[in-house]
């Protein structure tokens, strides 16, 4: 009995250990199946679906970690700029006694990563303060962005990119799709909204407190939640 009870336990610990290295953390509060899955936003407007890049590991994983601490759970949009982006991500929109974190994250700039229409990139403070680009702990946006002709883009590159040439492939996802070109390279993306970006749209489109007066909706827009789901 005791024999047999001693080789039931090896074998139990055993499954464990495969169940457990399935998994690995790959970072605090990150796990591999995690990086394998999306992002579901649920807002007043809607649903969206967004799928973090794995080139730019320091705001997937951090992104991560929010999202499984039911972090953005409750927050509002803050900053909504029809035509250009709406942006997420201050926790005092859910209890205004939260301070913001000043931690910040590393610039991940990625050539392979433009400003078209639907991306998830992170919000940050100016350069005067934040010379090296950092991303705000918390904070993000998505692009909702115009479309541009080459006369408009040719334009972007001479003086908001100081001269700065995008790359052909990226020049027609601005002419079609549309973006925030003049932000390449100088936030970081890191995902994308794949399913309900119209979702962007509605939320670009409510009522706001307007240029020079913070850009506010009038009518709070809100994360319901976001959860982590399985890719399909």
């Amino acid at each position: 009995m005791f024999r047999l009870l001693t080789n039931s336990f090896v074998i139990l610990i055993s499954a464990g250990l495969m169940v457990s290295g399935c998994s690995p953390r790959i970072s605090k509060g990150v796990r591999k199946k995690d990086i394998e899955k999306d992002i579901e936003i649920l807002t007043d407007k809607g649903r969206m679906v967004a799928r973090l890049s794995d080139s730019t590991p320091l705001h997937r994983n951090n992104f991560i970690r929010l999202v499984k601490s039911h972090f953005y759970d409750g927050i509002s949009f803050h900053r909504v700029i029809n035509g250009f982006m709406v942006q997420g991500g201050d926790p005092a929109t859910k209890n205004p006694k939260d301070t913001v974190d000043k931690t910040r994250i590393p610039a991940e700039f990625r050539q392979t990563l433009f400003h078209k229409k639907g991306v998830l990139a992170a919000a940050r403070e100016g350069d005067d303060s934040n010379p090296k680009k950092g991303s705000s702990y918390s904070q993000f946006y998505l692009v909702q962005g115009r479309v541009f002709t080459d006369e408009s883009l040719d334009s972007t590159e001479t003086f908001r990119l100081k001269g700065r040439k995008l790359p052909a492939a990226h020049r027609e996802v601005y002419k079609t799709l549309g973006g925030t070109p003049h932000l390449d390279q100088n936030y970081t993306i890191f995902g994308e909204v794949i399913k309900g970006v119209g979702v962007i749209d509605s939320i670009a489109a409510v009522q706001t407190t307007g240029k020079g007066k913070g850009d506010r909706p009038l009518t709070r827009v809100n994360i319901i939640r976001m959860k982590l789901i399985p890719r399909k």
